[in-house]
């Protein structure tokens, strides 16, 4: 599954994909606050990567900052677009080849 794929997809992310590209998910969904919701409760750096965006996006630059640095990552200077790519290809590269097939409708 790619990043556009994950996007347009409505079944969900990949089974097993975790919290962070579900937050991702909804927010594509334009459900910002489900997305911040099930960020929030993730508490790996996946998580605040994705709590980080998601407050970039919301346009509060001082909390996003906050998330960027507990993720360990520099502040996004690209669009928000792009960055939504980016974090999705990125926690989709660890999702197994198998999980990816099946979200696609594809056999295992």
């Amino acid at each position: 599954m790619t990043a556009n794929e994950l996007r347009e997809c409505a079944k969900g992310p990949p089974p097993g994909a975790g919290k962070a590209l579900l937050a991702l998910w909804h927010d594509a969904r334009g459900d910002w606050v489900r997305a911040h919701e099930t960020a929030q409760v993730d508490e790996t750096a996946d998580g605040a990567w994705v709590h980080a965006y998601l407050h970039r996006k919301e346009g509060d630059l001082g909390n996003a900052g906050y998330w960027y640095r507990r993720a360990g990552r520099p502040v996004a200077k690209c669009g928000l677009d792009t960055e939504w790519s980016a974090i999705a290809a990125s926690l989709l590269a660890s999702v197994g080849p198998q999980e990816a097939r099946t979200a696609q409708g594809r056999p295992p």
